[in-house]
């Protein structure tokens, strides 16, 4: 019997590496970055509290200032105060927490209940998947909580919705699961900062040109008083912070080479006091510049707010090739060196890991790094610093940072066999975005062309253009389970008994047709769409009293130009768009296909009977199940379910159509789920495609797990067949495959990869993503975690390592069709 084929991963992690770089070339080229790696995720991240404590400190101090301001001296605070550190072989420093893997914390979204459960499981010893010391869980006790109960967004947030909205979010001070806001878990929605213009101009080149503004005002106008002038105020105050916090690592720096023992380690602490004693508050002079201003930049952003998976890299391969050039051609960089420095700042990103209070998903993060795509001219971008990208993503072995690649139907060969490489490795490296899809919708959305050939991938496979997207407020989840489950059980749950949730329909039984059906259908979704936009509308009008991101507006051109925080509201010439994702799509579409054939269509099933099957969980009705589970099935390129998808897609896109948010916003159909669709699937009943209560939903737009069984290109004809094309109000549509690592094997493989990407590409998809792995190795991990400690897996939009997850998520991953041919 032929052995089974592993991907690289599979192979090193069965072999039992050490985490550390993965060829020999590499750990001896790079032996630093290999040192640091070696047990670096040995000790669970600790919560870090000097950020919270810090902007609580500041803001007891400034009652009674424009919110713009309290959060620049709230920022200026920080800088000043919080404790700075070098570790050991540093050669690119900043952090936001102390030594090891640490996450920050954001008291001023959620309510503080979290956090005082946190600090007293802490204190008496409980089981937290972080380490909180017990002087940091007093800060949180003592400090943390008196001052913000009652004055979180979230706390406003809740205060402010409707009753009937209210009631069908939370029920007993509990999410019911059919809609999930995300606005104040998270200050924003993803974003990149405009790391060329740092690069280029500075802070100090930001200050001036706030204080010309200043300077431009006139005082007799009202507007310029109470609006202009104190953000443009508020941006010199953080400009100033950041000069603060990077000069406070210039003088650690110096202060640790009079130290060190090590001539060639204290020359290093100078250079880096060099760095930091010039950028970013100055342009950058060199590639090692550079990456100290986009890290200090970046890092300082982790102060200001919780971004939705926090700040990306944006297209790190355009801003920082002019001085990766400009060093190569005079000999002052090798690529060798070019790679240290990088992999400097990916453990840099690794170490800050995003804030939960949760196991179960891994710790989800897209510090999203985008390679490729197209130039200003429409020209194929990739360049040298690509390659190496590419080289370090495969060689350097953390999730970190969650690599993207940018396809077109130029995309030259050789980098194409060059991505299909790195995903052949099985850590689910790169995600891929399709230029064919992406610009042309960004066209319609009123970008011109050169902003739109810029776009850079931000959040999990979002997009943005950063300075001309101008809205940030996270949008909602809606479960699809439910609302299927609510319209067969006339707008109740069956985790709510008889408490009506949703819309009271007719009983499903009395439907003569589908049409009639899809009618209670219908009818449920635009109920939660209606909560969906009253949620959001809520969100617009209170987050302004709260939020505001000086660093981030003075990156911003719009805000600079108009002097309004990217928060206080709309900005003029902005393209305003949030986004609410649909999830369990498959889960829907396969529950309606169901009912239609065996129902109405082949007459097999009574709806009563169907109903009473899923009342029961299926218990003791597997015959019926089993019919359920045989109905036609999307992913198959089976017109019967996939004109039901493309039903639903259009239904969702007509809604958000017709809505603008107050703050001129429309809210574009996204299928991003992250882990919703597992915690969504835990509160739904069995649906009528076979799902037994509690499971999983489908993922993304992805068919359902298990279902797809036709061949990967049948599965990509059946996605592209449900896409809603003549409508703008749209964005990403998540895509998860996973293929044996035997259909890929070879070079032969490799192009076969190619040729599927290209297809994909000319589908015009939006997002590809790829889980290279045997299904046997999963479960395997699964049942001996410790043997698989370092194994990697896509996930949604991100990568994790398995044995971290949940295990409905990891039941979920090894349910996902483990494709055995293209």
């Amino acid at each position: 019997m032929t052995a089974k084929a592993l991907s690289p991963q599979e192979e090193r992690v069965i072999r039992g590496d050490r985490i550390g770089l993965t060829t020999k070339e590499a750990k001896v080229k790079r032996l630093r970055v290999h040192k640091m790696l070696d047990g670096f995720r040995d000790l669970p991240p600790r919560i870090a509290v000097d950020r919270a404590r810090l902007v609580t400190e500041s803001f007891r101090t400034t009652e009674g200032l424009p919110v713009v301001r309290r959060w620049a001296e709230a920022l200026k605070h920080v800088a000043q105060h919080i404790p700075v550190h070098i570790n050991e072989n540093e050669l690119i420093v900043g952090r936001g927490g102390p030594p090891g893997r640490y996450m920050i914390i954001y008291p001023e979204l959620l309510s503080t209940g979290w956090l005082a459960r946190l600090a007293e499981q802490a204190l008496q010893g409980g089981d937290i998947p972080f380490i909180l010391t017990d002087e940091d869980a007093a800060v949180i006790q003592q400090e943390l909580v008196p001052y913000w109960t009652g004055r979180t967004l979230h706390d406003a947030f809740l205060n402010a919705l409707p009753n009937e909205t209210q009631n069908f979010l939370y029920r007993h001070d509990r999410a019911l699961g059919v809609i999930t806001p995300t606005g104040t878990s998270r200050s924003s929605l993803a974003w990149c900062l405009d790391y060329d213009k740092v690069l280029k101009r500075g802070f100090s080149g930001i200050q001036k040109e706030a204080e010309d503004k200043i300077a431009s005002l006139d005082p007799f106008s009202p507007n310029n008083s109470f609006d202009k002038l104190p953000f443009y105020q508020a941006v010199v105050t953080v400009c100033q912070a950041m000069e603060i916090f990077a000069k406070r690592y210039a003088e650690l720096a110096k202060g640790l080479a009079k130290k060190e023992k090590s001539r060639k380690r204290a020359k290093e602490l100078l250079e880096i006091a060099d760095r930091c004693e010039r950028v970013p508050m100055n342009p950058a002079r060199d590639f090692r510049e550079a990456v100290q201003a986009q890290w200090l930049t970046q890092c300082f952003s982790r102060f200001e707010q919780n971004t939705g998976g926090v700040i990306g890299n944006g297209r790190i391969d355009q801003y920082l090739y002019p001085f990766y050039k400009k060093d190569i051609d005079q000999g002052r960089i090798t690529n060798d060196q070019v790679l240290e420095l990088l992999e400097c700042l990916w453990l840099n990103m690794a170490q800050s890991v995003i804030s939960a209070t949760r196991r179960g998903g891994g710790v989800p993060h897209f510090e999203h790094t985008t390679i490729g795509g197209q130039n200003g001219d429409g020209k194929d971008a990739a360049n040298a610093l690509s390659y190496l990208l590419l080289q370090s993503k495969k060689e350097f072995p953390l999730d970190f940072p969650d690599l993207s690649v940018r396809v077109h139907s130029q995309t030259p060969d050789v980098f194409l066999m060059k991505v299909c490489e790195l995903i052949k490795e099985g850590t689910g490296f790169p995600k891929l975005l399709n230029d064919e899809e992406i610009i042309p919708l960004f066209l319609a959305k009123g970008a011109s062309l050169a902003e739109a050939l810029d776009y850079c991938g931000a959040g999990c496979t979002e997009t943005k253009l950063i300075n001309r997207d101008t809205y940030f407020n996270g949008g909602s989840g809606v479960n699809l389970g439910a609302i299927v489950e609510m319209a067969l059980n006339q707008g109740r749950l069956r985790s709510q008994g008889d408490e009506p949730v949703g819309v009271p329909t007719p009983s499903p039984v009395d439907c003569r047709t589908f049409d009639d059906l899809w009618n209670l259908f219908q009818t449920q979704v635009e109920n939660a769409m209606l909560h969906v936009f009253v949620t959001q509308a809520v969100l617009d009008t209170v987050k302004p009293r709260f939020i505001a991101s000086p660093q981030l507006s003075s990156l911003h051109d719009l805000c600079m130009a108009q002097g309004r925080d990217i928060f206080a509201g709309k900005l003029e010439n902005g393209i305003a768009l949030g986004n609410f994702s649909a999830n369990g799509f498959g889960t829907a579409i396969d529950s309606l296909a169901a009912i239609k054939k065996l129902v109405y269509d082949d007459k097999k099933l009574s709806m009563s009977d169907l109903l009473e099957a899923l009342d029961c969980n299926f218990e003791g009705q597997e015959a019926l199940r089993q019919m359920c589970l045989n109905a036609p099935k999307y992913g198959n390129n089976d017109p019967y379910a996939d004109a039901i998808g493309r039903k639903i897609e259009e239904l969702f896109a007509d809604l958000t159509h017709r809505f603008t948010t107050p703050l001129g916003a429309k809210l574009e159909l996204v299928y991003v789920p992250i882990v919703e669709h597992v915690t969504s699937g835990r509160r739904t009943g069995a649906t009528p495609n076979g799902r037994k209560a509690g499971e999983a939903l489908s993922e993304g737009v992805s068919p359902t797990q298990g279902c797809d069984v036709n061949g990967l290109t049948t599965t990509l004809l059946s996605i592209a067949k449900t896409k809603a094309a003549r409508f703008q109000e749209r964005a990403s549509r998540l895509v998860n495959i996973k293929i044996s690592p035997q259909v890929l094997a070879g070079e032969e493989g490799t192009k076969n990869l190619a040729s599927l990407i290209r297809a994909w590409c000319d589908m015009k998809f939006w997002h590809i993503q790829f889980n290279i792995i045997n299904s046997d190795t999963l479960r395997d991990a699964k049942q001996n975690p410790d043997k698989y400690r370092n194994l990697c897996v896509r996930v949604a939009g991100y990568s994790a390592y398995f044995v971290d997850l949940d295990p409905r998520l990891q039941d979920e991953i090894i349910a996902r069709t483990e494709h055995q041919g293209m």
